[in-house]
């Protein structure tokens, strides 16, 4: 995670849990604050990103056993999980919902969870209805949006300069995964092509693209 994304979640963050102290300065230093990690994959996948998302809060006065705790939960690939996980969660009485990706901030959505909700590397924030815009975000919902499938128009352009006799382009992907249907129409817009002209199928809650 680069240095300005880390930053964000963090000011992000930072920004939620100045709205929630409302005592004189001298009274927050003795307080400790408890926020929520969801995540769908395991501990490993994003252990990187955990350790860049506390250096950031460090970076900004907010450290761990000192004046935050964070209490994280991993579905390691098992959505059907998260409910349970978020229940946990609330059960521990975190004050704000840090959310791994679109999935687990979907679940928190579903789930109504009430306390502040920080999401990360969201590809289509607004598209995915977490929020009602990006510069408006409404409702408990803000953080980051990666906003990737902007990326993918340039990522063919590059890809013809590397092959210009490009003809024929598989794309793979998880149809489960929000945000992936706006990227293959991204990708379908920048190749030219029409609906009729893509062979699509679906493989075990995947899918493969030719065209």
């Amino acid at each position: 995670m680069c240095r300005i994304r880390k930053v964000t979640v963090g000011f992000a963050l930072s920004t939620s849990l100045l709205a929630l102290t409302v005592s004189a300065q001298a009274q927050q230093s003795k307080i400790i604050r408890r926020i929520g990690f969801l995540a769908a994959a395991s501990p490993s996948v994003v252990s990187d990103r955990m350790r860049a998302f506390q250096l950031g809060l460090r970076e900004l006065g907010y450290i761990e056993g000192k004046n935050i705790v964070i209490e994280s939960r991993y579905a390691e690939g098992k959505f059907d999980r998260l409910p349970t996980l978020l229940a946990e969660l609330m059960q521990l009485e975190i004050e704000i919902l840090v959310s791994g990706g679109p999935i687990p901030t979907r679940a928190a959505k579903e789930a109504r969870v009430t306390v502040p909700i920080v999401m990360t590397q969201d590809t289509d924030p607004v598209g995915n209805r977490f929020v009602a815009s990006l510069a408006r975000p409404g409702g408990n919902i803000t953080g980051l949006s990666t906003l990737t499938h902007e990326l993918n128009g340039k990522r063919l352009e590059l890809l013809t300069e590397i092959v210009p006799k490009l003809s024929r382009l598989a794309v793979l992907g998880t149809s489960a995964y929000p945000g992936n249907e706006q990227s293959l129409k991204e990708i379908e817009v920048a190749a030219g092509v029409s609906n009729e002209s893509v062979e699509k199928s679906d493989l075990q809650s995947g899918f493969h693209v030719l065209f």
